[in-house]
């Protein structure tokens, strides 16, 4: 081996060496596990209409007000008939591909 590459390859292995205890492999101890930050039940919530902070409660009826509200959205029958249109065709492209031809 050249003296350069031992060199450099030991200032490698003890450069390794100088940094190795900075390293840890554990998270810290006041660290919560991930596991146990799924499992946990959320209590508050935030308003999807202003971002306004809301209890558990407050939430639920907020969105039951909104599931009873009188404002159905309404589509015109134009474009309702388009986009059932569209959904055949996209149908028809995955279950037929040969037909892509014949669409297209």
């Amino acid at each position: 081996m050249k003296p350069r590459c031992v060199a450099f390859a030991s200032f490698i292995t003890l450069s390794s060496f100088i940094h190795a205890p900075s390293l840890q492999a554990l998270p810290p101890a006041d660290d919560v596990p991930e596991e146990i930050l799924r499992a946990e039940v959320i209590l508050d919530g935030r308003s999807p209409l202003d971002g306004e902070p809301l209890t558990a409660e407050e939430y639920a009826e907020l969105q039951a007000l909104l599931a009873e509200s009188e404002f159905a959205p309404t589509v015109s029958s134009d474009i309702r008939y388009i986009i059932f249109v569209l959904q055949v065709r996209r149908m028809l492209r995955t279950l037929v591909p040969p037909i892509r031809l014949l669409i297209d």
